[in-house]
């Protein structure tokens, strides 16, 4: 049996209460000033250790959504438990609590324990939305109005994995630059087209912060880390993850990027970062070529050397696996995912579709085969 129950994960100090909050009592409506100001500098703007006055403890809640990511969630509040242990005093405390109160599963099958519904975290001055598959199917009226609720006072709104899909829902993402899992990224952008969504590891924009999730949580944590308490910091509590540092926020989630076969190779990975910025349209070889500063023959021999297929070739399995992910992941007719992917007609998307994965498009709306940690 897998799933087993993970205690309460408050940072060691119990559920916290309104009155241990830092919130404002009130703040921007949803949708307005999200670029105000940022609950977290950048690191390299944070203040010098010398001039920083004594720690106040940052209460920080986690909604968990049924079949959230666990590796997202701990990824996020380990850093802050070794913050905690290695500075020697309580930095940073934690909730946890659920759209109903109730402990949550995850896609992972463990359970974790709940202090407390949403409610209970509404004077907190930062909240993280964790969430996994099918987020929408939790986007209930009386969740998106607690968020509403948590934004209007002032809250810093953030998001791990899916849990972006969750604050759009909400309309607290208008003006915000957001990330989430690649994986879900084409669904969200044809579901919410007006909001901007990169391909980076997490995102820090005013009072939004959006992680990719997995272990790009753990980047995050550890920038925010060193922002409010500095760099050395940061790096101690990411060597105690056998880790050499963090990734900077501006490294891309790498995708469907098929599997190289030798090193990296800096101009293959230019014509894959075209291909995957062009999934609506087919691209001519001229154009990949281009990206990559060879010629034609030339591209044709790198893909064939290191991916073994053609640039034409990868590009259409592209292009098929996002049509495969909007089937999946929204409610948008077959025709309409075959023009989302660049194909001219139903028919030469059904043929290709079918090529590809052996049954017809209208009969694969299902979970994907391969779930995400």
């Amino acid at each position: 049996m897998h799933r087993a129950v993970v205690g309460r994960l408050t940072g060691g100090r119990g559920p916290l209460t309104p009155s241990a909050a830092r919130a404002p009592a009130d703040g921007p409506a949803p949708g307005e000033g999200t670029r105000g100001r940022a609950p977290y500098a950048p690191a390299a703007e944070g203040p010098d250790p010398a001039s920083r006055p004594p720690a106040e403890t940052e209460r920080i809640g986690f909604l968990l959504i049924p079949q959230f990511s666990m590796m997202a969630f701990m990824s996020a509040t380990e850093p802050l438990r070794v913050a905690n242990r290695l500075a020697g005093e309580a930095l940073y405390a934690w909730t946890v609590v659920s759209p109903d109160g109730e402990a949550v599963v995850s896609s992972s099958g463990l359970t974790v324990m709940a202090d407390g519904p949403l409610e209970a975290a509404r004077e907190l001055p930062t909240l993280f939305v964790v969430a996994g598959f099918e987020p929408d199917d939790h986007a209930a009226p009386p969740l998106l109005a607690g968020l509403r609720r948590m934004a209007r006072r002032g809250a810093a709104m953030g998001a791990l994995d899916t849990g972006a899909w969750l604050l759009a829902r909400a309309g607290l993402l208008d003006d915000a630059r957001v990330t989430l899992h690649w994986e879900a990224a084409p669904a969200f952008r044809e579901t919410f087209p007006d909001i901007e969504v990169s391909q980076d590891l997490y995102e820090l924009d005013g009072r939004r912060i959006t992680c990719a999730g997995g272990t790009a949580a753990m980047d995050m944590m550890l920038d925010m880390i060193a922002a409010r308490h500095g760099q050395d910091l940061a790096v101690a509590v990411a060597r105690q993850f056998i880790q050499d540092g963090m990734r900077a926020r501006s490294v891309r989630q790498k995708g469907r990027f098929p599997a190289m076969r030798g090193r990296p190779d800096r101009r293959l990975t230019a014509a894959l970062e075209l291909m995957q910025r062009e999934l609506d349209r087919p691209l001519s070889p001229a154009e990949i070529a281009e990206a990559a500063a060879l010629s034609v023959r030339q591209l044709e021999r790198l893909f064939r050397e290191r991916l073994g297929e053609s640039p034409a070739a990868a590009h259409l399995r592209l292009r098929l696996e996002r049509a495969r992910e909007l089937l999946r992941q929204t409610d948008l007719r077959v025709l309409e995912v075959a023009t989302a992917t660049g194909f001219s007609s139903g028919a030469s998307f059904a043929r290709a579709y079918r090529s590809a994965f052996g049954e017809a498009p209208r009969n694969d709306r299902r979970e994907p085969d391969l779930p995400r940690a």
